[in-house]
């Protein structure tokens, strides 16, 4: 919901050591990929402080690597395709570690609803990205920075490092906070769906 207001001030966060970087993008989507996962193991065996750190090292990294390909003109197709999986394995693999460590059935029911969340949530926009692309009414022709359009959401990126955040820092809410998530990516999923019946007439 706030990612097009953020996006601004992450440039001018970012752009003044990503002209000069020495590492490539696709290395650096790797080392957050790498800090993202041991996050995710750092939750199931229960040390919470280490999974913050490295979720803000994933997060970091994450919003520098898309920086660095647009200071060194270095974007690529590939790249934005590394990028948005390797988001998707850590937004997968942190929650699933949080519930591996409490191992309650109630967490576990709660993970299962928000992951259904993500599902449908990723299909909504992906396959949507698609058919703007498809019909010209994509990233370049709207002026987005990203490698594909990003249709707005009710959730989109702030508000997923926001909970997940959350997560990390609440894990003995997780079941409320997996339910409270998961809801909003329901919903966001279902106006995206509404938005695209009367765009795609």
């Amino acid at each position: 919901m706030y990612d097009h207001v953020l996006r601004r001030p992450k440039q001018i966060l970012f752009q003044p050591v990503a002209k000069r970087f020495p590492l490539s993008p696709n290395q650096l989507t790797l080392i957050g990929l790498i800090a993202g996962l041991l996050s995710a193991l750092f939750c199931a065996f229960g040390l919470f402080q280490w999974a913050l750190a490295t979720w803000v090292i994933n997060r970091v990294v994450d919003g520098l690597d898309g920086e660095v390909a647009r200071a060194q003109g270095r974007q690529s197709d590939l790249g934005g395709y590394y990028d948005i999986l390797a988001d998707l394995l850590v937004y997968a693999f942190l929650p699933l570690g949080i519930a591996v460590h409490f191992g309650h059935q109630t967490v576990w029911f709660a993970l299962g609803f928000m992951l259904s969340a993500f599902y449908l949530n990723v299909g909504s926009w992906m396959y949507l990205s698609s058919l703007l692309e498809k019909r010209g009414q994509g990233a370049q022709q709207q002026g987005e920075l990203t490698s594909i359009s990003m249709p707005r959401g009710l959730v989109e990126g702030a508000e997923t490092v926001l909970f997940f955040t959350l997560f990390v820092l609440f894990p003995h809410r997780a079941a409320l906070l997996f339910g409270l998530f998961g809801t909003l990516t329901f919903v966001t999923a279902g106006l995206r769906v509404k938005w695209s019946a009367h765009v795609l007439r």
